[in-house]
């Protein structure tokens, strides 16, 4: 039998081009649309049994190999805004509230509330080498839940909230999977705006950036 010589080709990617927060189904869940989000960080949770080897005198005459299961992934979620909404999908908590009035309460201590179980779904822009987009990477991670964060303050910077999110697929259920799509997905409906304080006191709104949209 022949030989069979291929040459691969490869997918070109780049960009944290748009993050969707997925919970429930697609008839009655709700998704976030996160587009400020500038690093997804991906780590295997892997489970190894060591391996067994048979020795004499120093002369191995025998072993089983080790094996490596995989039992998930601690995806770090990093964000360049601050997200009420996003938050208490991530630890729980309650918002209320808009503009000046605006509240994020998280979880009482001790109370054991979490967040969310969701689709954690990542999509990154693939050029040709015209410099055009053809496409668009979509890695989807299942049942996700994210894990209590803090809050960091520093002068003449700008936060960049950290998220740990633990992702754990059920028995049969791939850890993740790969497709392209030919573009990202728009049917978001914006957030409405945001009333802020002027320099004359007076209340006026600011222009939403699309931050995060939701999706009945």
């Amino acid at each position: 039998m022949a030989v069979t010589k291929t040459r691969v080709k490869g997918i070109p990617t780049i960009d944290v081009a748009l993050v969707v927060i997925k919970i429930g189904d697609d008839t009655t869940g709700t998704e976030y649309a996160v587009d400020t989000a500038n690093q997804v960080g991906v780590e295997p949770q892997t489970s190894t049994t060591d391996a067994i080897q048979l020795v004499k005198l120093g002369r191995l005459l025998a072993q089983k190999p080790a094996t490596t299961t995989i039992t998930g992934h601690t995806i770090t979620l990093t964000d360049n805004v601050f997200t009420p909404e996003i938050a208490k999908v991530l630890q729980g908590g309650q918002v209320s509230g808009e503009g000046t009035s605006l509240k994020y309460t998280p979880p009482v201590a001790g109370s054991g509330e979490k967040g969310e179980i969701f689709k954690l779904i990542c999509y990154s822009a693939v050029y040709n080498a015209a410099g055009q987009i053809t496409m668009y990477e979509k890695i989807t991670y299942p049942n996700c839940q994210g894990t209590p964060f803090a809050i960091n303050t520093e002068d003449d910077v700008f936060r960049l909230p950290e998220y740990t999110i633990n992702s754990m697929p059920d028995t049969g259920e791939a850890p993740y999977t790969i497709e392209y799509v030919e573009e990202l997905p728009s049917d978001f409906t914006e957030p409405e705006s945001l009333s802020v304080m002027s320099d004359n006191g007076m209340s006026v709104p600011s222009v939403s950036d699309g931050t995060v949209a939701q999706k009945m």
